[in-house]
């Protein structure tokens, strides 16, 4: 490897290419790269000629000699590849209108990652991810895969658990905006700051100790309905009840909100819905604006409106995380990764988020210790989803999808159910040939959404 590193970025004609370009760029002198390849499919081609032209213009505006290379053909462009990242969006931004227009037409939460939308991402996900995984073991045996594609702890526990690839690890950017906003919270630099994560995906908790060992975590508590405070712009900031928060001395990721404050989450989505349509149309038109900045021949740097997009960070961690693995640093990063008895309320082969040291060897999963009460109850209720999620989304078994709503917070457990998940599976027919025989069943029964925006996105063949 040490003669230059290959690296494969799939869903290389994603907005947040520019980020990782930018990552890779700063870091060169711990990570040699040689070449990237950037690979989309062919609805993606227009933006990744687009992004892998910037990319390029980055590179050549650096002191290094790097070749961006862009490709349809994913297995040739794998061979031989050193690292790879996953950052693909299956059915593209339409697929999470349709995510997040189904349910809320019926009143209930159908956000990106959690909820009824995070379980059919993970539905149409899954599958493409053990195709990929196949590919990696066929054309480029020894690489690592790192893994931000949402829903991401569900995307690393298949990969990892179901379809072998052992060397994978799952990124998020929320731990890395705690980690980038807290310390001016505090008036302390991060280098003397100690933190402590774990639990799942989108749903850890953390802890921040100072340089002597002292618990700053209720001073966070104190703070954690300010602005800057760590909370991902793409959520609504609903006001935390200190009064619980101190109770449990834990800090909630911002996403907890949609478990905690569930019915002012839901009001805030729905007055949304009403009245400017979701978050997946707000990015649309975020990303189309994006793309024509990128079109500038003369840019050759990551533009500032790249932050507006919600998932800013993310492609640096990735790029950090990669540079920890090949120069064997020895870091704390907070990562999806196997327990292997950090959390001992979980099994061991569960993925967890947690902080781990990642080094040549990957992620180690530093112990957490016994949870109290309450987020062992959560904990373990959302990894149940979460397995039924993974299982259903292999084996296209309508009973276990059935079950992961169910026993998800976020989709209530009412007549209504059913009908959001059946208007799904149909909705999303194209990305789901696992379900093929039951949306058949149901197209039969005349199922579909009388959402405009969807029949709108289904009658142009998408």
């Amino acid at each position: 490897m040490k003669e230059g590193v290959k690296i494969v970025t799939i869903g290389g004609g994603s907005s947040y290419t520019p980020e990782l370009m930018e990552g890779f760029i700063k870091r060169y002198d711990q990570l040699p790269v040689k070449e990237i390849w950037l690979v989309d499919i062919e609805d993606g081609k227009e933006k990744l000629e687009i992004v892998g032209g910037l990319a390029q213009r980055m590179w050549d505006a650096s002191p290094y000699d790097v070749k961006v290379y862009t490709s349809l053909d994913r297995k040739e462009a794998l061979r031989d590849a050193n690292f790879v990242t996953t950052q693909f969006r299956v059915g593209l931004l339409d697929a999470r209108i349709k995510d997040e227009r189904i349910p809320a037409l019926h009143g209930m939460l159908g956000q990106e990652t959690n909820g009824a939308g995070g379980m059919f991402k993970a539905f149409r996900t899954v599958p493409v991810i053990g195709q990929i995984v196949e590919d990696m073991k066929e054309v480029c045996p020894d690489a690592w895969l790192i893994n931000f594609t949402n829903p991401s702890g569900m995307i690393t526990e298949a990969v990892i658990k179901h379809f072998g690839w052992k060397k994978c690890i799952g990124l998020c950017n929320v731990p890395t905006i705690a980690m980038m906003s807290e310390p001016d919270i505090l008036g302390k630099d991060i280098k003397d700051l100690n933190y402590r994560f774990a639990g799942l995906n989108h749903f850890h908790w953390h802890k921040v100790y100072d340089e002597k060992g002292n618990d700053l975590t209720p001073v966070i508590i104190e703070n954690i309905n300010e602005k800057n405070n760590g909370t991902p712009v793409n959520l609504y900031q609903a006001p935390f009840s200190k009064e619980l928060l101190r109770s449990m001395n834990l800090v909630p990721c911002g996403y907890h909100r949609y478990y905690y404050m569930k019915q002012a989450m839901l009001d805030h989505a729905m007055e949304e819905f009403h009245e400017g349509g979701t978050r997946a149309e707000q990015m649309k038109q975020t990303e189309k604006e994006l793309f024509e900045i990128y079109k500038n021949s003369q840019l050759h740097e990551k533009p500032e409106q790249l932050s507006k997009r919600g998932g800013t960070y993310y492609s640096d961690a990735a790029c950090e995380c990669i540079c920890a693995i090949y120069g064997n640093k020895k870091i704390h990063m907070v990562v999806s990764t196997q327990n292997n008895g950090a959390i001992p309320c979980l099994a061991d082969d569960s993925i967890v988020e947690v902080s781990c040291e990642i080094s040549a060897t990957g992620a180690q999963p530093m112990a957490w210790g016994k949870m109290r009460p309450a987020e062992k109850g959560w904990l373990q209720l959302m990894k149940a989803m979460e397995e039924c999620t993974i299982e259903a989304a292999i084996t296209g078994d309508y009973g276990l999808a059935l079950e992961a709503f169910t026993l998800n917070p976020l989709v209530e457990n009412n007549e209504e159910t059913q009908v959001v998940l059946d208007e799904l599976l149909v909705a999303h027919e194209k990305y789901l040939p696992q379900f093929k025989e039951k949306i058949q069943e149901l197209k039969e029964r005349g199922v579909h959404s009388t959402d405009p925006v969807v029949m709108d996105l289904m009658e142009n063949g998408k």
